[in-house]
């Protein structure tokens, strides 16, 4: 599949972690992943240097060094703070002034300069609820940053990256649903069309605040402890792994009750003659029974369609780049047939 694709990329521009996908000139694909994250600490030539000894990325901005990606978190207590996040909720963030500047920092030193005639998928959202506007600025800007870097572009939603990565065997029909940091993204496609998608804004960063919220810790502790292999077992005598266990529980229940309405308010339903396979992917689907969960949601809602198999991604951190290379080796073989 993925030979001869040397000029195809795949980008998934997650609000926690941009991760970039390339076909090598075997049938691997080579991920590169970077927390989607900065801190701006005080200028200092000595610290340049050592974050450059360390090859930490990072750019000098005046009176600040602006330190980003995977080490970041390291830099966050020196000056007093959290990271500061450049997209939310699945967007480039409208109260993060420097949103623009280090999303474009982020791609060209993921990227770099395109290889002639290389083309490029990116993932974007469904459109949230009553934001459309927000929408189009992202995806024409991210789209205007890529294309100065020399690279053919086109957006692709979210959830139908899944049903590329996914679903090829079942001729890309079915549903995708990624629940990343920022977002849950859900598409229904018919033979690699999306009929039905939307989101939600419940996906891991509510968790993340939510938890610290009502377990009295805070959004470093809640990310330490689902990295450390949180599991979903119901009640639970800790406050912060029973706070963890409410608001998992919340973000399977809003999307399922989300695709139930969103399935029975379409009118674009295709006519199916077998059941659909469900793919799910996304870091806040790692949790422990996070898809056992999900299939009981789903087996307990009367659907407008019958779903089959509830399926986690075979690589879910990278699933979205992955179909997101799909779509652009696909684009690519269009163009030269």
């Amino acid at each position: 599949m993925w030979h001869g694709c040397e000029d195809a990329w795949g980008l998934d521009l997650g609000t926690s972690r941009i991760v970039l996908a390339r076909a090598s000139g075997t049938e691997r694909l080579q991920f590169t992943a970077q927390r989607n994250a900065f801190v701006a600490a005080p200028y200092s030539r000595v610290t340049e240097l050592m974050l450059q000894r360390e090859e930490i990325l990072h750019a000098a901005d005046g009176e600040e060094l602006l330190i980003y990606g995977n080490r970041a978190d390291e830099f966050a207590n020196l000056v007093d703070g959290d990271t500061r996040r450049p997209m939310q909720t699945g967007l480039l963030n409208p109260d993060e002034p420097r949103s623009l500047q280090m999303i474009r920092l982020a791609l060209e030193r993921m990227c770099g300069p395109a290889p002639e005639g290389a083309r490029m998928c990116f993932s974007a959202p469904a459109a949230p609820p009553q934001d459309d506007e927000r929408l189009i600025y992202h995806e024409r800007t991210v789209a205007q940053i890529l294309e100065s870097m020399g690279y053919q572009v086109r957006a692709i939603n979210e959830g139908l990256a899944i049903v590329y990565a996914e679903l090829e065997s079942d001729n890309f029909t079915g549903i995708g649903v990624s629940f990343g940091g920022g977002m849950c993204n859900v598409c229904l496609a018919y033979l690699g069309l999306p009929a039905v998608t939307f989101s939600t804004t419940r996906a891991g960063d509510y968790i993340d605040r939510s938890a610290a919220t009502a377990s009295g810790g805070t959004i470093a502790s809640v990310r330490l402890r689902k990295e450390a292999g949180f599991t979903l077992n119901g009640l639970s005598a800790n406050p912060l792994d029973q706070a963890l266990s409410v608001y998992y529980a919340d973000v399977i229940k809003t999307a399922v009750d989300s695709l139930e309405a969103g399935l029975r308010e379409t009118r674009k339903l295709p006519k199916l003659d077998r059941p659909l396979t469900l793919a799910v992917a996304g870091g806040s689907a790692l949790a422990g029974r996070f898809r056992d969960d999900l299939e009981a949601a789903i087996r307990n809602k009367k659907l407008p369609v019958e779903i089959g198999e509830v399926r986690m991604a075979s690589d879910p951190l990278h699933a979205t780049a992955r179909g997101a290379l799909m779509a652009a080796a696909l684009d690519r073989r269009a163009a030269s047939a």
